[in-house]
């Protein structure tokens, strides 16, 4: 099962990978909350019937105060991340951008560490300083100059980033995985709705906004982030950050294939070092195995 869990997120990372094109064509034609919206409410009701469909999610007792609460934690976490990342990035280089929110997969062990008193492996440590490493050399090409307001933004996204994974990974896995997919997707829709009709002209509804709603509703948000909350039911919160890092690797890939952005030498070393921490965080995790094996056959 957790093989299939950890395949499952390497899938996610893919899917949102390869979302980064549909969304930096939105973002080019002026449209960040509205489109937001847009995508994840499309998601949530494309999720809808199927959560309608499982087990006891027709029947109104099935959803628990409980449910309700952490539901509502994960989609403003999500609104919170998305929007600050948004705004940092009119202040802030793309490269500086995609390193710093990078930054969750040191975060999340750090946040396990002093609020949850986990400590981690050290393996784990090791895996996590090659992907900073390697999503530093992919985002910036090795140049990093500091922008401080659009820095600090991404960075304070970052940290809602951290706190969304750690929360499907701690809590979400108590209920059941569609139907709290279709809560946290409305609250992050309704969240960007609300903000985008404050702040932003309405977007031109020609084919490739509405291209590129669909796709991201459909696939990065409503497939992707329903597998995430199953697949965390069964990866730690800090193998599952470094799996979901391989995303900047897919979303580099993709804008090289379809968006003609070209990599330097230094950005695909980067995505090796991405690719070997995730290959240590898998044999961490068997080598954690064969040594309950071990313990358990004495």
């Amino acid at each position: 099962m957790r093989l299939k869990a950890d395949v499952t997120l390497l899938i996610v990372s893919f899917i949102w990978g390869s979302a980064f094109v549909a969304q930096r064509i939105a973002g080019q034609m002026g449209s960040v909350y509205l489109f937001n919206a847009a995508r994840y409410l499309l998601a949530a009701f494309a999720v809808l019937p199927l959560a309608v469909r499982a087990s006891r999610f027709a029947n109104p007792t099935f959803l628990s105060r409980s449910q309700y609460k952490w539901m509502l934690i994960a989609g403003a976490l999500l609104f919170a991340g998305s929007a600050l990342q948004q705004a940092g990035v009119v202040y802030t280089t793309a490269g500086n951008a995609g390193f710093i929110t990078g930054l969750y997969v040191v975060l999340v062990p750090i946040a396990l560490f002093f609020v949850w008193g986990e400590k981690p492996h050290w393996f784990s440590i090791l895996a996590v300083g090659l992907a900073v490493a390697g999503a530093f050399l992919l985002s910036t090409g090795g140049k990093f100059e500091i922008q401080t307001t659009g820095d600090l933004l991404v960075f304070m996204s970052a940290l809602f980033w951290t706190f969304h994974v750690i929360t499907l990974g701690k809590y979400a896995s108590r209920f059941e995985a569609m139907s709290f997919s279709v809560g946290q997707l409305l609250v992050c829709g309704v969240l960007n709705l609300a903000l985008g009709i404050v702040v932003e002209p309405l977007p031109a509804l020609g084919w490739t906004w509405v291209g590129a709603v669909a796709y991201t509703g459909i696939f990065s948000l409503a497939l992707a982030y329903t597998l995430q909350i199953w697949a965390q039911r069964h990866t730690p919160p800090a193998d599952a950050a470094l799996l979901l890092s391989l995303e900047s690797v897919f979303a580099a890939l993709a804008g090289w294939l379809f968006l003609d952005e070209r990599l330097a030498a230094l950005q695909i070393f980067g995505c090796a070092l991405i690719f070997i921490a995730v290959l240590l965080s898998q044999f961490k995790e068997s080598a954690l195995m064969k040594r309950s094996h071990l313990t358990e056959g004495r």
